[in-house]
């Protein structure tokens, strides 16, 4: 794994370059124009560069995309990496560049020149990410996952300070990320909620303020939904509440609520047993509010937030929540649980209560593996974002698009809501397949007072994918952590 904080930037120096052993990379502009480091490393190599950004295999190359030249001559290094920019790249496309490096980086040291206005810290990040490997549970020589690289990594640039300075924050970042897909990774086994609420309160030691509720607590705040999707399990339902002042002010904290189902069987409800082992990334919104949250006390963000998770797990029992069961929540409505697998939404609504009562928030932001009927309608492309606020959507979905995490705005109305109109409760907690996403989220908003600003993310089709992506490995993604950081610093920091 490459932390952002692990890679160095440093002047210009084309006699490291020649004598570098491990890769050298070359950053060069999609018009094929080299720039005063490339045009060195073109001499060096026997103008190998330009023989290839005169080739057919150039011209079919996107931005960010990568050629490697084996053992090339003039260098000491075992491969040269060219990889392909605008001259002014996007954030994306610096990112995907920076992928494409990890992937090609090999396990000895990389250096990479040239690309002056290459955007270098943000080409490190996408590097970084992508050389996330996850291997807490390896032992031994595992084939299919090699070692991490160990070599170092140095981007020589024009401007090494500058650089520098802006990589710091998304070292940060970085780690956050890192942090969420370490969660979301961890087999239910290890990452209990007593274990989950231990991660959540060693962050003390960067500056958060981290409190624990635990079930007798929580019965007192009469979070009779909460509790009653853990009941069935013996490990112990928990809310953290981790509070980041960085405003210096008491201005109203922006509020992140995070649902941390630890393992999901779907309770008496019980699931189809065909792929229940991934159901150990339920808590996968809970996990980006803590990837989040961290983010932003290693930054040392000038706002205010506050994150909160229900942790709970959800298993099958004698003394699990039936289906027909009626539940009182924290706001003193009654639910009528039809279906126990629809249970995220019963753990949301009463840590929402909770964080509006407590705290009257600026804003309140959501998210939850919630639903499948998310995957049906997205695909693991975008998640899906349902609001009662246009600025606020907008402002999640600009922060996503500039981020390169997908988002899809989805529909919400009283058609919607109608579906969970109950015989004997105030509502039910299901009201069937047909826009089965949607009609979550009307469910949630019920749990939403009118002057707050709200945003739903159902991340069920990203919080974890079967094949790699641009910037993760085939597991965990960290969806929603970069999103919700970029929205902070624009809209909440100042």
């Amino acid at each position: 794994m490459t932390d952002v904080a692990q890679i160095a930037f440093r002047d210009m120096d084309m006699g490291a370059v020649a004598q570098a052993t491990g890769r050298v990379a070359v950053l060069v502009p999609e018009d094929g124009r080299l720039d005063p480091a490339a045009r060195r490393i073109n001499v060096l190599t026997r103008k190998a560069l330009a023989r290839l950004t005169e080739s057919a295999r150039w011209r079919d190359c996107a931005p960010g995309d990568l050629v490697e030249l084996a053992f090339p001559a003039g260098l000491a290094a075992e491969a040269l990496l060219v990889v392909k920019l605008p001259r002014k790249p996007t954030v994306a496309q610096a990112r995907k560049a920076g992928a494409a490096l990890a992937r090609a980086r090999g396990t000895g040291a990389l250096l990479v020149a040239g690309g002056a206005a290459a955007r270098p810290e943000d080409i490190a990040l996408g590097l970084a990410l992508r050389g996330y490997a996850f291997r807490a549970h390896k032992t031994g020589a595992a084939a299919d996952t090699p070692p991490p690289p160990a070599g170092p990594v140095i981007f020589m640039t024009a401007a090494p300070e500058a650089a520098a300075r802006l990589s710091g924050p998304l070292a940060a970042l970085c780690e956050g990320v890192f942090f969420t897909r370490d969660l979301v990774n961890e087999p239910a086994n290890i990452l209990t909620t007593d274990d989950f609420a231990a991660r959540l309160a060693a962050m003390q030691d960067i500056g958060l303020d981290v409190e624990i509720l635990e079930e007798a607590d929580l019965a007192r705040l009469g979070m009779g939904a909460l509790l009653a999707v853990g009941q069935g399990s013996p490990s112990p339902t928990k809310v953290v509440v981790m509070h980041w002042r960085g405003a210096g002010d008491d201005r109203a904290p922006l509020a992140l609520v995070g649902k941390g189902v630890v393992f999901d069987t779907g309770g008496i409800s019980l699931k189809q047993p065909g792929g229940m082992e991934e159901m150990t990334m339920d808590m996968g919104g809970a996990g980006v509010v803590a990837g989040v949250m961290r983010t932003l006390a290693l930054r040392r963000a000038r706002a205010n937030v506050v994150g909160l998770v229900g942790l709970v797990e959800n298993m099958p029992s004698g003394t699990a929540t039936r289906p027909g069961d009626v539940v009182r929540t924290m706001k003193g409505d009654t639910v009528e649980v039809i279906n126990t697998d629809a249970e995220g939404r019963l753990v949301l609504a009463d840590v929402m209560w909770y964080a509006q009562d407590r705290f009257q928030p600026a804003a309140m932001i959501n998210l939850a593996t919630l639903t499948g009927a998310i995957i049906v309608a997205l695909g693991h492309e975008n998640a899906g974002l349902f609001s009662n606020d246009d600025a606020l959507a907008g402002a999640v979905l600009g922060a996503a698009a500039a981020e390169g995490e997908g988002a899809w705005r989805m529909p919400m109305g009283q058609g919607y809501d109608d579906a969970l109109k109950s015989r004997i409760a105030d509502m039910k907690n299901v009201g069937g397949r047909d826009g089965g996403a949607i009609i979550a989220a009307q469910f949630l908003r019920r749990f939403v007072r009118a002057d707050v600003p709200w945003c739903h993310l159902d991340i069920a089709g990203t919080a974890l994918l079967k094949s790699d992506s641009t910037l993760a490995p085939k597991g965990a993604t960290g969806w929603g952590v970069m999103t919700l950081n970029r929205l902070i610093a624009d809209r909440y920091e100042g």
